[in-house]
């Protein structure tokens, strides 16, 4: 038998490259990418097919036919109810068939294929004042392809309703190869329009038929998206077959093009919020604001927004936005909205104009969909019931009785959503690991599709039925509608060989779920994950699938830094998402077999930079800097490393051993010598080795101690003052910069002794000549970034040790080198989790900025009053934040925002042979062309080594650390 299966495995595989032009993997890699969507269920597909056109798919479905394997189309992979998942073929439309055939301003119409993405429409047709109206919180990564095959809504469907009410006419092609166009009418026959033969009187007959029961099985609500939209084809309705195909989820046919409306954008957009005493009375409210033609009605409580900025004093808030054919006319409209919202119920209101801040607050609702899913303790919550939908006037009751079968069922979650549509999105803190657990779930999904049923609402309001709701939907319509649902489908596939197991004839709610291949126990592993319990399955576990890593572009205004890598290769496998399925396979052990040793893991993490964007821009706080140093220290134990983790991994070492050859060896790096060191370091040949200091930070500054030439401040706060292996032997100018700053600010900055100094009380040592052959302190940052995490803890230990008496009295850590505060602030307490001390040093980590608006708060910096550029380093970005930054640059007057992104260096990232592209790409989605608008008058600024670097070999013009500014402009010392 097993014989058999590869035989026919292989000649699957052999029909299937030679018929189809794109891509056919059967890779354990490629497989391992489209188990999950972003829903609770996994299935393990056969190949992955990523078509170039329709008459590929044709090709496809027709081998997949004829050897019986099933076909499941997949866009974007953020589905909720599990429908992108599949056990045969899966057809990728996001790697070629992603092309705007055309787009009509005049008609406001587009031609599209299922792979584009949503703003990419969304972009094209904003240049003539045109928008698609449905926008999920997934719009910068969702494809129409999905939005059809769901029939997705967004936040704006108040105004502009769902998916199918924006589409026109859409080509498919059925399992068994026959091409349909669908559209709104009916031929000669009555029956509708672009169906062959067999199925133009199969589906007429079955309508035929059934027209009492389509007219009267369906409730009536704006959010209705369960089952076969069949009532579209009665003839009062003008016999839609593309309505009725669209939510069908890719069971009835595989979409190779679709027609779509677009609608008029005003011209100017307000956003009102409106405070209200709780959930309930947000719930009850929403629908009474409809009828001043609001834009958006959407719903949060404070359970999930917590303490974010700039919204109104309440419990709960609606989000409406109102537009006008000017800014004017758009605030009146809100203004006025808030008044007659005040006269029924709400508490407080603001009115937002300012675009930056309606950004900043619908961010927090797109990334709810994450953030939802780790409640305020800690503990995961899931979806499974993401969307159901209740006439909108009885959604307060309704959410109400909602919560009460929470508590009913010892569970918890947070409402969120589409109020003014009737359409609440949760998560549910689901125990899905233990059977017990499922068993809650089990009884709770079917209380709750009751529930539902009986406010008249639907259990789907956007998601589709996927896995997650198809086995309820007998309640919603009962059993004579899902009969007729299963013939329609019989109809359309007689094979069942698209999508199986959605919809009709479903697999059961608790099958297949995603977590029941996960390891019982937690595996060992050697960072702490405080935030996961110590579980490594529960940290890979966060990733949900939004994928707002998959982001091919950033928006006005944005300083998000996820994912530089896909970014540059548009490949799933370089997303955080792609490489966090990819860990949750090698735990799962199915498809990735070889666990840590796993080169496919290896090959994913690769081209991860370790920027640690994700940290803070996934929603759900996925840490892919942790994990990649994680798998590489189990990758590598016990063998032979790359000779980049011996070069690079070890910088701090070589960097000691070599301060005093400084002049001799920055000599040899301009002879031909250079290349041969490179090659045996693993640096990529493009790279220039940077020149070594000749005078390093710390014996320029224990000189200038001993000499006296420039006393401290008397009386000022002591600061511990961090040289950092960048600082001190590459770049020293930054330290002596900062100590002028610094010294001028009033603060005594004091550098660390580089061995335990035991005095009486703890007093803080006076500085002295240290010995200098002993080796440097170090944060440990290249250590962790390659993996070599016993040496890391080695290394961070000896730092501990050393400062902790230094810093028992509060005195601040001042690091310079963002990546390196960086580490010490969460890699050396998440290594040294044993050790009480280093969350105390972490605490104690300050940056420049920061120390000088903590320390000298009165301290009036220099105006240079100058236009900056540059970058804000993805490590202060993701762990350090950079407010106290911008605040100092604006005391400054230096005037303008530094770019999001990563500059591609990223420590040993871009020096690593076989890198370079990759990083080179990275510096040129933001970094550089940044620098090359800016005026000649432009301070360019980079406080990461890694970001001057990579700007002195590539770009045109160098960056300097902002200390470094400031110095400069306070001139020569007295």
């Amino acid at each position: 038998m097993a014989d058999r299966t590869e035989t026919e495995k292989r000649d699957l595989a052999k029909e299937l490259a030679a018929a189809v032009r794109g891509e056919v993997s059967f890779a354990a890699a490629d497989r391992a990418l489209m188990t999950m969507d972003a829903s609770n269920y996994r299935r393990v597909p056969r190949a992955v097919v990523a078509p170039r056109d329709a008459e590929d798919v044709a090709a496809a479905l027709r081998v997949c036919r004829e050897h019986g394997v099933p076909v499941v189309p997949r866009g974007g992979g953020t589905s909720i109810a599990g429908q992108a998942t599949g056990v045969g073929v899966v057809l990728d439309f996001t790697r070629h068939m992603r092309r705007i055939v055309s787009l009509d301003p005049a008609a406001r119409t587009a031609v599209v294929q299922p792979g584009v993405v949503l703003d990419e429409l969304r972009t094209a047709a904003g240049a003539h004042g045109l928008t698609f109206g449905p926008d999920p919180s997934t719009h910068s990564r969702c494809t129409l392809g999905g939005m059809i095959g769901n029939n997705s809504c967004g936040s704006h469907s108040v105004a502009w309703g769902t998916t199918a009410d924006s589409v026109r006419e859409l080509e498919l092609l059925t399992y068994g190869g026959e091409r349909v166009r669908a559209g709104r009418g009916t031929d000669p026959t009555g029956a509708p329009t672009g169906l062959p033969p067999r199925l133009r009187d199969g589906v007429k007959g079955l309508v035929d038929a059934e027209l009492a029961l389509l007219r009267t099985g369906y409730p009536d609500l704006p959010r209705r998206i369960s089952g076969y939209a069949l009532d579209a084809l009665l003839p009062e309705k003008g016999t839609d077959l593309a309505r009725a195909l669209t939510g069908s989820e890719g069971t009835l046919g595989v979409l190779t093009e679709a027609a779509v409306r677009l609608v008029e954008t005003p011209a100017a957009r307000v956003l009102a919020v409106l405070a209200y005493p709780d959930e309930s009375a947000a719930a009850e409210a929403a629908h009474t604001l409809l009828p001043h033609r609001p834009m958006t009605v959407e719903g949060m409580a404070a359970d999930l927004v917590g303490d974010a900025a700039g919204l109104p004093k309440g419990g709960a808030w609606l989000f409406v936005e109102m537009g006008g054919a000017s800014p004017g006319e758009a605030a009146a409209r809100a203004q006025s909205l808030c008044r007659a919202a005040a006269a029924d119920g709400s508490t407080d209101h603001t009115v937002v104009t300012d675009p930056a801040g309606q950004r900043a607050l619908w961010r927090i609702r797109e990334d709810a969909s994450g953030t939802a899913t780790r409640l305020s303790d800690g503990s995961e919550a899931w979806p499974g019931w993401e969307d159901c939908a209740v006439p909108p006037a009885r959604l307060g009751p309704y959410l109400r009785d909602f919560r009460a079968l929470l508590t009913q069922h010892g569970l918890r979650g947070t409402p969120y959503g589409h109020f003014g549509d009737g359409c609440i999105h949760i998560r549910i803190d689901f125990d899905l690991l233990t059977p017990p657990g499922i068993r809650r779930f089990r009884d709770f999904s079917y209380d709750l599709g009751e529930l539902v049923v009986s406010y008249g609402g639907s259990l789907s309001g956007e998601h589709g039925d996927g896995q997650a709701r198809a086995e309820l939907l007998p309640k919603m319509y009962g059993p004579e509608l899902v009969r007729v649902f299963e013939r329609f489908k019989s109809l359309w596939d007689p094979a069942a060989g698209l999508n199986p197991g959605m919809l009709v004839r479903p697999a059961r709610l608790d099958e297949n779920l995603r977590f029941e291949v996960l390891p019982a126990r937690p595996v060992p592993v050697e960072f702490g994950y405080p935030h996961d319990n110590g579980d490594f399955s529960a940290a890979v576990r966060r990733c949900v699938g939004v994928a707002k890593c998959r982001n091919t572009t950033t928006g006005p205004g944005s300083t998000d830094v996820m994912c530089p890598s896909f970014r540059a290769t548009g490949e799933e496998q370089h997303s955080t998402r792609g490489r966090a399925r990819l860990l949750h396979e090698m735990l799962a052990g199915e498809v990735i077999t070889d666990g840590w040793r796993s080169p496919e893991v290896h090959d994913a993490l690769d081209l991860c930079l370790s920027c640690k964007g994700c940290r803070s821009d996934c929603p759900v706080g996925v840490d892919m800097a942790t994990y990649k140093a994680e798998f590489l220290h189990h990758h590598y134990e016990g063998r032979v490393r790359p000779a980049a983790h011996y070069s690079m991994g070890r910088l701090p070492q070589w960097l000691h051993a070599a301060a005093p050859l400084a002049p001799a060896l920055n000599v040899l790096a301009r002879t031909p010598l250079a290349a041969v060191a490179k090659r045996l370091g693993g640096i990529a040949a493009e790279r220039p080795i940077p020149p070594l200091a000749t005078e390093t930070f710390t014996r320029w500054w224990w000189r200038r101690r001993k000499t006296a030439a420039a006393p401290p401040p008397s009386g000022g706060r002591t600061v511990i003052l961090w040289p950092d292996t960048f600082t001190n032997h590459l770049s020293p100018e930054v330290g002596r910069a900062a100590v002028r700053v610094l010294e001028a600010a009033g603060l005594r900055p004091l550098l660390p002794p580089t061995a335990p100094l035991r005095q009486p009380g703890g007093a803080l040592p006076q500085p002295s000549l240290p010995r200098l052959h002993r080796p440097p302190l170090c944060c440990g940052l290249t250590y962790v970034s390659t993996g070599q995490l016993d040496r890391a803890r080695t290394v961070m230990r000896r730092t501990v040790e050393v400062l902790s008496p230094l810093l028992r009295d509060g005195h601040p850590l001042v690091v310079l080198e963002p990546s390196c505060a960086a580490a010490l602030r969460t890699d050396l307490p998440e290594l040294l989790v044993d050790d009480p001390r280093a969350a105390q040093l972490a605490r104690s980590v300050r940056t420049f900025a920061q120390a000088l608006e903590e320390l000298a708060p009165d301290w009036q910096p220099p105006r240079i009053d100058r236009p900056v550029a540059g970058q804000t380093h993805c490590h202060q970005h993701a762990v350090l934040g950079d407010a106290a930054e911008r605040r100092l640059r604006e005391r400054a007057g230096l005037t303008g925002r530094l770019s999001g992104g990563c500059c591609g260096l990223a420590g040993n990232f871009g020096f690593e042979r076989g890198h370079y592209d990759v990083s080179v790409a990275c510096a040129e989605d933001q970094l550089l062309p940044a620098v090359r608008e800016s005026t000649g008058a432009t301070e360019i600024l980079a406080d990461g080594f890694s970001c001057r670097t990579q700007l002195d070999q590539l770009g045109d013009r160098p960056g300097r650390h902002l200390a470094e500014v400031l110095a400069e402009a306070l001139g020569e010392p007295g």
